[in-house]
């Protein structure tokens, strides 16, 4: 992966250097929107960070913001200010935010992070939909629609990030994925307020991204070339003729 690089120092341990911000999927604190500025089609966004450590933020270091990763253009002293593109805009579900909404934060990784949860880059794919919720002891059941396009990066018993948040997929069929979520995480994050019809921000595993290129060979490199199919799969031994 392009965003790591490994070093030996001279007692021969080897590091990890990040050479682009990194996130592990493990929720710091739950912010708030605290403003929103249209700037033309593009927007700024205050967020107040709850109990999130910013002694060591600096101006330009990376905050993911409901698995957003935003950059910190101002430090007010209780959060911090960042840029919205109209990509962003566009891509995932901060359309949907208003001032008040509560989300989930959490800093960039750095070489001496504990890795709790997956590896995150922050870059969201697509923009799921809650559509149900439903009470399992003391756990809560969730099912996701995600978007078509993303449903072959979805496996059971993989990693998905769902604002931000790293999870396990219980079951899938189709784009439509299931999550069973414990009580820890619906305090820790912004879960407990999911409900039916909830649009959440849907990063899929790095690892299947880069498998899928891998797959492809040589073919990666012709135009046009959109990832694996069942003709390819089927092509190259991977499925058995009926």
């Amino acid at each position: 992966m392009t965003a790591f690089g490994f070093v030996v120092d001279e007692e021969r341990h080897l590091a990890v250097i990040l050479s682009a911000p990194m996130f592990t999927g493990i929720i710091e604190s739950i912010g708030k929107i605290a403003r929103i500025e249209p700037k033309g089609g593009d927007a700024r966004v205050t967020i107040e960070s709850g109990k999130l450590n910013l002694s060591d933020v600096q101006l330009g270091d990376s905050i993911a913001v409901n698995g957003v990763c935003l950059t910190a253009v101002a430090l007010p002293g209780n959060g911090f200010v960042a840029d919205l593109s109209a990509e962003t805009l566009s891509r995932t579900a901060f359309a949907t935010l208003k001032v008040g909404d509560p989300v989930n934060l959490e800093k960039a990784l750095t070489p001496t992070t504990r890795l709790g949860g997956h590896l995150v880059s922050g870059h969201v794919d697509g923009v799921g939909e809650i559509k149900s919720r439903s009470e399992e002891g003391r756990s809560v059941h969730f099912r996701i629609q995600a978007p078509d396009e993303l449903a072959r990066y979805i496996a059971e018993k993989g990693s998905i990030t769902v604002n931000g948040i790293s999870l396990t997929v219980n079951g899938v069929n189709g784009a439509v994925f299931d999550l069973n979520i414990v009580p820890h995480t619906l305090q820790e994050t912004t879960m407990d307020g999911f409900a039916i019809g909830t649009r959440v921000n849907l990063e899929v595993d790095l690892i299947a991204r880069y498998l899928e290129r891998i797959m492809l060979g040589k073919r990666a490199a012709e135009p046009g070339t959109e990832g694996i199919s069942v003709a390819f799969l089927a092509e190259h031994g991977f499925m058995k003729s009926s």
